[in-house]
């Protein structure tokens, strides 16, 4: 028989996802400048809601965010910001979008 993980107190309560993003990704050091990016931005889409509704909104927000390719959001206007601010999908605020969209043009 197999040991079981050990896990942070939050994973071991968690659901199927935010188990998966403990064992896979939380903790381990990031090196690519795509994915560090990412992070920031995942994390600032975060501010004052739960990781994990960011975790399931994740994907929406690649695709809503160009892979968050900085070039690509660098280039997105205010026709962009209010299509986004209409998908669904995505968390939609104004001042998050137009965050990821202010750190784009900064890199």
């Amino acid at each position: 028989m197999g040991q079981e993980k050990v896990r942070c107190g939050w994973a071991a309560k968690a659901d199927g996802l935010m188990r998966r993003y403990h064992d896979e990704e939380w903790g381990y050091p990031q090196h690519h400048g795509a994915s560090l990016w990412e992070n920031l931005s995942l994390q600032g889409f975060q501010a004052g809601l739960s990781w994990e509704l960011i975790l399931r909104k994740r994907e929406a927000l690649r695709y809503a965010f160009q892979g968050f390719q900085p070039r690509r959001v660098a280039a997105f206007d205010e026709n962009t910001v209010e299509r986004l601010l209409l998908d669904t999908t995505i968390i939609r605020s104004r001042r998050k979008i137009e965050a990821v969209i202010a750190n784009a043009n900064s890199m």
